[in-house]
């Protein structure tokens, strides 16, 4: 029961995602501070992904197996430690 957010190309699917306006309506102020929200999280993980596809090691481990499984976690703890200091 993970909360998934994800862009508006996947309606009815249960994932959360950004309010859209009906045509020449406005959208409340509520929506219009959720969709930032929405935004600002969704930047964060798309920089990450950007930033993980320049590294060798996901590029080396072709999906075969568990490899990327365990090559994202081996990442994650060195960013986790990189952060702490």
């Amino acid at each position: 029961r993970t909360l998934t957010i994800a862009d508006g190309g996947y309606p009815g699917t249960g994932l959360v995602m950004p309010h859209r306006r009906l045509k020449g309506e406005a959208l409340p102020d509520w929506k219009q501070a959720h969709n930032k929200s929405h935004k600002q999280v969704r930047a964060r993980v798309e920089h990450v992904f950007a930033r993980m596809k320049t590294w060798k090691i996901l590029r080396d481990c072709r999906l075969k197996g568990d490899g990327v499984h365990h090559a994202m976690l081996g990442i994650a703890r060195m960013h986790n430690l990189a952060l702490a200091g």
